[in-house]
């Protein structure tokens, strides 16, 4: 805010005349000091109310005890396994000792195996008034429900990229999968992708140095 300091009358010159007065302006910087605070106020709060934009990700406790594994029907599971080069494989219940049910497949394949293997386990639902009931109880679909037994494994390689990782998850998300899990592929697995040319190997081991 600007003032205008006005000056004393130094005399006059002459009979009847004044002397104009002198004007002096000067710039008063408070309320410019006010509006830095506010400034700083509100870039403060708007920082401190900003989340990161993050993923929630629940992963399965380890444990050595049979009974407190996540139990899963082979014949509603599905697993995926993630490869280099954006390579996805992909079978169904327990993996055959001859990789008869290997395959491999595109992201937009595996949507497509996704829905398909979802619909045949919902096809054989059979209802379950206790699972349906609790479902209310908690304001849930009784979809969870029909979809019980269905079951994603996704097991990422070394060679996957966060990338396909996200990818895969946001699969879950759009085909409104309710189970699955993030674990890490098994030798067997690891040696099917390799024999198809996805490599996902595990790192050869270091040379032992020899005794001195």
């Amino acid at each position: 805010m600007a003032s205008l300091d006005t000056g004393g009358d130094e005399g006059k010159k002459g009979p009847g005349v004044k002397k104009a007065k002198k004007l002096n302006t000067r710039v008063d910087m408070t309320p410019m000091v006010d509006l830095g605070f506010l400034l700083i106020t509100f870039f403060i709060f708007t920082a401190t109310m900003s989340n990161p934009t993050t993923m929630d990700l629940n992963m399965p406790k380890d444990t050595d005890k049979k009974d407190e594994e996540t139990k899963i029907k082979q014949s509603g599971s599905l697993s995926v396994i993630l490869a280099k080069d954006d390579k996805v494989f992909y079978y169904e219940g327990d993996l055959d000792p001859t990789g008869a049910n290997f395959k491999n497949a595109t992201y937009k394949d595996i949507r497509n195996e996704i829905i398909r293997k979802k619909r045949e386990v919902v096809s054989r639902y059979v209802t379950d008034p206790a699972c349906e009931n609790e479902a209310r109880s908690k304001g849930k679909s009784i979809d969870d429900c029909k979809q019980k037994d269905f079951f994603v494994v996704i097991k990422p390689t070394d060679d996957a990229t966060y990338k396909n990782v996200v990818d895969m998850l946001d699969e879950m998300t759009i085909n409104k999968v309710s189970r699955y899990a993030l674990v890490k592929p098994f030798d067997s697995e690891l040696d099917a992708v390799r024999l198809s040319g996805g490599a996902g190997g595990p790192a050869a081991p270091a040379a032992t140095p020899p005794a001195k």
